[in-house]
């Protein structure tokens, strides 16, 4: 009778997975320890902390009837900016934060955050004041065209009163579509 050969350890397939899944237990383990201990309990408590201050309480703003200059500033920005003409005196009529960074030259070659509409064929515009604070106003601004073929459309338009004594006034910072503007189809 002969003896069987006896292979070695790691020659075995059934040692080889063995090996293989507790390596793979180990590391998962490991894993394991590390999300617990980098991301587990710092000891620092999430509650917001305790003040003996007084709270802060939201005071609504009292509303005031729109300002005359901030209707005129409007009314120049719809037929300035909005249809492209007259635009080194739109810029002047416009927010910084409307701007967004551009130069009254960049302004002025008409690719502006302002979204277009043919302001220069208008029958009539309405506003109706949304809300109106001493150093801010939100309007909302139908635009009604002469012509048959351009729609009408209603604009949101913000103004905001800035500068100081004297030199004071009001500045559009906001204008925006009720309802995105049609986009002509390329076979009409």
């Amino acid at each position: 009778m002969s003896a069987q050969p006896t292979t070695p350890f790691l020659q075995s397939r059934r040692n080889r997975r063995l090996i293989f899944f507790f390596s793979l237990l180990v590391l998962v383990v490991g894993v394991a320890v590390f999300m617990i201990r980098f991301f587990g309990n710092t000891a620092e408590t999430l509650d917001t902390p305790k003040s003996n201050q007084p709270a802060q309480l939201l005071t609504e703003r009292k509303q005031v009837p729109l300002d005359k200059a901030a209707r005129q500033v409007a009314g120049r920005f719809i037929l300035t900016a909005v249809p492209r003409k007259h635009l080194a005196e739109s810029y002047e009529l416009t927010h910084p934060q409307l701007r967004q960074g551009l130069t009254k030259k960049e302004w002025e070659t008409g690719n502006i955050p302002v979204t277009y509409y043919p302001a220069d064929e208008l029958e009539t515009a309405t506003f109706k004041v949304d809300e109106s604070y001493p150093d801010e106003a939100m309007l909302e601004v139908a635009l009604l065209p002469k012509a048959k073929d351009v729609k009408p459309q209603i604009f949101y338009i913000g103004l905001k009163k800035t500068g100081a004594g004297e030199t004071k006034s009001w500045k559009v910072f906001y204008w925006v579509p009720r309802a995105s503007p049609a986009i002509p189809n390329a076979r009409d």
